[in-house]
């Protein structure tokens, strides 16, 4: 039977279009037509270490393939024992000594956890302290549990890191949380511990929340020095996330984690709440679950990329090197994760969208504006470190090409009037 009305489209939910995910948005979708084309595209756009050639290590497969048998039928919402085990192990080798499987939750990667533990604590209006820049999924699953994000600023001035009284003034009677992201993703700071007390003692004081996303807690170059923000926080409650996907080059497959600590007994109805959200999804990959064990207790071959002449190393060396010989860059040098956070010396009116789109038209590089990051200042750009270093120096020699044509005319477009 066909219908007399008027063919219209699908409303879509009116909170995705509040959610910006733009590292896999429509540049990305050009990139993908220009390859069906025939044209090769640098991507510098996505953590992805396996895209790359960097594979997570054979003993962690190895401990899949021996627990195939044990994986045909679903797990507990909560994880395996075992790899639970693996993780508060891991936070008491840390000082957190008291910490026990139970604190422990198995996900379908960081991101869906965070999207959990978000769901079972907002109410709608609720607020939610996210840092600026930020990974885009924190103030995405804020808006679409509800809540509004209110971003404090880490500006490249102050080298990424926070202002904690500046944080604190932003407090209101709706906040409920309060994230940070370190190592960091977009920019690379590494948040030195005196700053994390001070953020640990607000989330205290006010009886926050306190998020602590740290998948990249083992990628740190020269000397910088992570400290895990469980150990500094006691009055509140801290959730930490971390997970196989960077440390263990494994993201396709998906396991991650979060552990709760601090004041555990204000915190269990919280708790269970989220376990409950779990038990709908039923559980997590159950066979991916298995190398957690191995991962954490086995070799830590991460250190063989991020030290001197390691891959990670040498490419965040590269771009370092070629950002300092670059006509139109600057960059806040990356303490810890595989990204660095260029900026546009310019004082005009840059476009990063724009600047984005051209140089993938005319070069063929993929990069992710840095407005997509949830900042006001279109200056800036994130590049992924994962390529090997000649390929990241010929990328910013072409993105200073692209850039000397921009600003080239637009200099000259300024004579002219």
């Amino acid at each position: 039977m066909t219908s007399s009305s008027p063919s219209r489209p699908i409303q879509t939910a009116s909170r995705v279009a509040d959610v910006r995910y733009e590292i896999r948005g429509p540049l990305a979708r050009r990139a993908h037509e220009l390859e069906a084309q025939g044209h090769e595209v640098l991507h510098l756009n996505v953590g992805n270490p396996g895209a790359f050639g960097l594979h997570a290590p054979e003993t962690m497969r190895e401990a899949i393939v021996r627990n195939l048998k044990s994986s045909d039928a679903y797990g507990p919402q909560t994880g395996i024992f075992p790899a639970r085990e693996a993780v508060a192990i891991q936070f008491q080798e840390r000082g957190l000594v008291d910490t026990r499987f139970h604190q422990v939750l198995i996900g379908n990667g960081v991101s869906e956890l965070v999207d959990l533990t978000l769901r079972a604590l907002l109410e709608p209006g609720d607020e939610v302290l996210v840092p600026a820049p930020d990974y885009p999924l924190w103030t995405a699953a804020v808006v679409l549990n509800g809540g509004r994000a209110v971003h404090y600023a880490c500006p490249a001035a102050s080298g990424f890191l926070p202002d904690p009284e500046a944080i604190e003034a932003q407090i209101t009677e709706r906040t409920r949380a309060l994230v940070v992201i370190n190592p960091n993703n977009p920019t690379g700071a590494v948040y030195p511990k005196a700053l994390l007390e001070k953020l640990a003692e607000i989330a205290e004081r006010h009886g926050l929340v306190l998020f602590s996303d740290e998948i990249y807690d083992a990628i740190l170059y020269d000397g910088a020095a992570f400290t895990p923000m469980a150990t500094l926080v006691e009055d509140t409650l801290c959730v930490s996330f971390g997970g196989l996907s960077k440390v263990y080059r494994a993201c396709g497959w998906r396991v991650g984690w979060l552990v709760f600590t601090g004041d555990l007994e204000r915190a269990e109805a919280y708790r269970l709440a989220v376990e409950k959200l779990a038990a709908l999804r039923l559980s997590s990959n159950v066979p991916t679950q298995w190398a957690v064990q191995t991962a954490l207790g086995g070799y830590q071959s991460i250190h063989e990329l991020t030290d001197e002449g390691g891959r990670l190393y040498e490419a965040r060396r590269a771009v370092i090197d070629a950002v300092a010989a670059s006509r139109h860059l600057d960059l806040v040098a990356p303490g810890g994760a595989m990204y660095a956070f260029p900026s546009v010396r310019t004082d005009t009116g840059f476009d990063d969208h724009a600047f984005a789109r051209d140089l993938l038209e005319h070069h063929h590089i993929l990069v992710v504006p840095g407005t997509s990051f949830n900042i006001t200042d279109p200056r800036h750009f994130r590049i992924t470190l994962l390529p090997e270093p000649r390929r990241l120096t010929r990328a910013i020699e072409a993105i200073d090409e692209q850039l000397d044509d921009l600003l080239g005319k637009r200099s000259g477009e300024g004579r002219e009037s």
